[in-house]
Parts: C-alpha cells; sequence; structure tokens
C-alpha cells in the first residue's frame, strides 16, 4: 500500500517548518549507505534550517535496508526509510521519496557517494538567491571512465538539449535541488528520471531552471548498475520525451497530422490515376502507382482514427490517473521505533 501523509496547517507543527527534505534511492548499497549517511550527517552540521533524510530502499537484496535502520532514531537526524516492495527501479524510488517528502524543497543524490552532500547547502542558497525552481548539479570534473560513461553522457546531453530546449551541461546528474510544490506537479514514469529538467520545464519556464557546478567522486563500492546498454535506452526514452513534451495534451495533433500528410499524397496519386484513366484512356490496374496509393490513402485513414482515440484516451488518463508506479511494503522512521 502507498503511505501518504496528509497536509497539516498548524502554525508550531513540526512537519510544516521542514525547509528541506533530502531523497536518497539506494539499491543494493550494504557498503555505501553507512558511509553516505555518516557524511549527510557531516555536510548538514551547520545548516540552518529543519531538514529530513529519505532513504528508498529499492527492493535491496542485500544488506542495505539492515545497514539503513540501524541510523533509525539517532540523535540530530530525522529519518525515514521507505521500503519498496520489490526492484521498480531509479526513477519509480525517486517517485516514491518525492511522494513521502515532507520539506518546502527537495533535494536528490545518488546513494553510491558519487555525490557529495556538501554541495547541498550552497546549492539551496544559489536556488533561493536566483529564485529557480529546480538547480542542476553539474559534474564539471566527472570521475568516470572516458569511453563507456563520458563520452555517451556528452552525446545524450547534448541530444536531450537540443530536443527538449533545456540547455544544461549534465542531465544526468542526480544531484539536484527543487521547489516541492513544482516537482510535485510532475509524475515521474519508466526510467525518465535523467529527463527531469525537460518535464520541469513543461510545468514552469525553462528561465526557472539553473545548473551549479558540483563535486563528483570516484565509486568507492560495488558496481555500477548502468553500462553502455542505456545510451540505446536513452534514444528510445528522449523520443518518448519529444513526443510528450510536444504532444501530451493533444496527440491528435501528432496522429492527425501524419494522416493528412499521408492522405494528401495518396489523393494526388489518385487524382492522377483517374484523370490518367478516364481522360486519357490508358489501363491504371497493373501499375505500381495505384497500390501506393490506395495504401496511403488507408494509411491516412487509419492514423486519425489513431488520433481520435488518443485523444479519447489522453483525456481519460488527465481525469482518472492518480496510481503510483510503486508499491510501498514499510515506512521506518522514529515513529516506527518506539
Amino acid at each position: 500500500m502507498q503511505t501518504t501523509v496528509e497536509p497539516i496547517r498548524g502554525t508550531n507543527d513540526p512537519v510544516q517548518s521542514l525547509e528541506l527534505s533530502l531523497v536518497v534511492p539506494v539499491f543494493n548499497e550494504e557498503e555505501s549507505v553507512g558511509p553516505l549517511v555518516e557524511r549527510i550527517l557531516a555536510a548538514m552540521a551547520q545548516y540552518p534550517n529543519r531538514w529530513e533524510l529519505i532513504l528508498v530502499d529499492d527492493g535491496s537484496t542485500d544488506a542495505t535496508l539492515v545497514n539503513a535502520r540501524k541510523f533509525v532514531g539517532r540523535e540530530g537526524l530525522a529519518l525515514r526509510i521507505v521500503e519498496l516492495q520489490r526492484n521498480f527501479g531509479q526513477t519509480a524510488a525517486m517517485q516514491a521519496g518525492i511522494d513521502t517528502a515532507r520539506g518546502r524543497l527537495i533535494a536528490t543524490m545518488d546513494g553510491d557517494l558519487q555525490n557529495d552532500p556538501r554541495d547541498i547547502p550552497s546549492m539551496v542558497s544559489e536556488l533561493e538567491r536566483r529564485e529557480l525552481d529546480l538547480l542542476v548539479g553539474w559534474r564539471k570534473n566527472r570521475k568516470d571512465g572516458l569511453l563507456l560513461r563520458k563520452i555517451p553522457s556528452w552525446c545524450a546531453n547534448y541530444l536531450i538539449g537540443r530536443i527538449t530546449g533545456v540547455k544544461l551541461h549534465d542531465y544526468g546528474c542526480s544531484l539536484k535541488i527543487y521547489r516541492a510544490s513544482i516537482i510535485k506537479q510532475v509524475k515521474l514514469m519508466g526510467e525518465m528520471h535523467r529527463f527531469i529538467p525537460a518535464w520541469v520545464a513543461g510545468v514552469v519556464p525553462s528561465s526557472r531552471i539553473g545548473e551549479m557546478a558540483v563535486t563528483h567522486h570516484a565509486r568507492e563500492h560495488g558496481v555500477s548498475k548502468y553500462g553502455i546498454s542505456r545510451t540505446f535506452r536513452v534514444i528510445l526514452d528522449l523520443l518518448s520525451v519529444m513526443f510528450f513534451m510536444r504532444y501530451k495534451a493533444r496527440p491528435g495533433h501528432f496522429f492527425g497530422s501524419l494522416g493528412l500528410g499521408l492522405g494528401a499524397v495518396a489523393v494526388l496519386i489518385l487524382l492522377y490515376l483517374g484523370f490518367d484513366k478516364f481522360i486519357m484512356g490508358n489501363d491504371i490496374g497493373t501499375r505500381p502507382m495505384l497500390m501506393v496509393g490506395v495504401v496511403l490513402l488507408l494509411s491516412s485513414v487509419q492514423m486519425i482514427t489513431t488520433g481520435i482515440l488518443a485523444e479519447m484516451i489522453a483525456r481519460t488518463y488527465y481525469r482518472d490517473d492518480a496510481s503510483p508506479n510503486y508499491i510501498v511494503r514499510q515506512i521506518f522512521d522514529d515513529q516506527s521505533q518506539a
């Protein structure tokens, strides 16, 4: 079942005074999760406002959850651990953490110790100073392999920027700061976490999205969950992003435009063949152009009707969609330890 947090309006309630929620999805990071929490505590020691840490265990099969639970109830740490029922993927885990977060601002980062939590306070200050809704980390000096990680990432960042219109150096950095009121309007699905700035640009102007150079460390424990194969998934996801950004609310325009274009070509072909048959008296029964014209005409009708169906599905989606793309098994926090 999904655990929700009801809004609390009392002016003295500690939940309402939460300034920052730090969301960290973890999957099979048993060696990293302990040092991660310690580093977060050290980095946030001088942060002047109230904050909470949300660890989302994305169906780990090692001791990640056990090691994380050791920190529940620790003095000076407001920790909540969201245990998902199985492995749903980083995007769903991030969505679960965002849904659970109660802070006015939300920060996200990876749990593999490659992001540096010491960047978070300065990123929060930078977001407020520039009056942004999203501040994205830029791994300017990235500590990853050149061939398998950096080059595919550079290519992906270029393509994403060109197609979405949101110009950033590093879409793939998980270290980001959001205004909760904005990111909670965006529903993350599939493997779309790397396109979050593009989704946010569908809610706010791209001028309210910025970036800031951050520290990046080499992986200390375990192995990367990603390889060169993700490049192909990024290309497919990018096509989906392009479609959703431009036609999410009006898919009929996309399919209808294709249908009208094919129909126009079909009409021209059939008019020409009709003139050749009835005016010039030539036989057209065995001409390939006749088959092409008929196929194009049928394709045109199919595209237009698909567009109508897509419009109906889109309206149903906007009216009825409220289901999460993850299942929470249990939440651990200070109250669960009492």
